[in-house]
């Protein structure tokens, strides 16, 4: 029988009471979008708090409205922040749980990739992990129904996360998330030099320009970036900004920015 992992940050990042959590997305996801001709293969999305990240991760999550029944699975991928992970873990939890309801794990293709060498079932790599958990109520409220295969990658590089990414690439009815916040604890000003030179990095699909200090979640990142370029897809930036632009001090920020990736 498939266990339900529990909504670990719910009332921290985001918030916990249902009504709420809708009243909040739904400001969030009221954001002009550019039309698109066709539906996104990617998105890069922040992990931060609603109040620090929200509205950045909120542009990403608007454009995919249109095609809320085009997708019936979510790859999503995102740094592992409590506990060494060597390679990448996926749960064996059936469910993810969030304040809107639970979340139907794609159990089939998990156990796929844990037959990955560098892929491994850790439910405790995730039973706290804010980097995953933050985007499924976008998902949630942007999406019909879909299944998700949530990886969080820890001690790995980018050429093992790549084949991970390149299983769904041309599975068009598969969304890939990549969730990762940008520079950490600059002051403002460098903080916003950093950024613009890794959001150049993302917009000319240059994986390479993407140093240690500049995203956090910069291996799947890199994976990502690696094989758009190698089927030539476009990418669009839609915002960038840090936290020092929405609710904390300026003296010590966080980087965000939201990315929509084309085939």
């Amino acid at each position: 029988m498939h266990t339900t992992r529990p909504a670990a940050v719910a009332g921290q990042f985001y918030p916990a009471e249902p009504a709420v959590l809708q009243q909040t997305l739904d400001q969030l996801l009221a954001q002009p979008v550019e039309p698109l001709e066709r539906p996104p293969r990617a998105i890069i999305v922040p992990h931060a708090g609603y109040p620090f990240s929200g509205q950045i991760a909120g542009r990403a999550y608007a454009s995919l409205a249109p095609f809320h029944d085009h997708y019936d699975r979510v790859l999503l991928l995102g740094p592992a922040h409590r506990s060494y992970i060597p390679g990448m873990a996926v749960p064996r939890a059936g469910f993810f749980a969030t304040p809107l309801g639970d979340v139907t794990i794609d159990s089939t293709e998990v156990a796929a990739l844990a037959e990955h060498k560098t892929v491994h079932f850790n439910d405790e790599a995730h039973a706290h992990e804010h980097s995953l958990e933050v985007q499924l109520p976008f998902l949630q409220q942007v999406l019909d129904d879909f299944h998700l295969i949530p990886v969080a990658v820890g001690d790995t590089d980018a050429d093992s996360v790549k084949p991970v990414i390149s299983r769904y690439w041309d599975k068009t009815r598969t969304l890939i998330v990549i969730s990762t916040d940008l520079s950490h604890y600059l002051d403002y000003d460098s903080a916003c030099k950093l950024d613009a030179l890794t959001g150049e990095a993302i917009a000319h699909l240059e994986p390479e320009r993407i140093g240690n200090s500049q995203a956090c979640g910069r291996i799947a990142l890199r994976a990502l970036l690696s094989l758009a370029r190698q089927h030539h897809a476009h990418v669009t930036t839609l915002a960038m900004a840090n936290s020092g632009d929405s609710a904390g001090p300026r003296d010590r920020v966080v980087g965000y920015g939201a990315w929509l990736v084309s085939a």
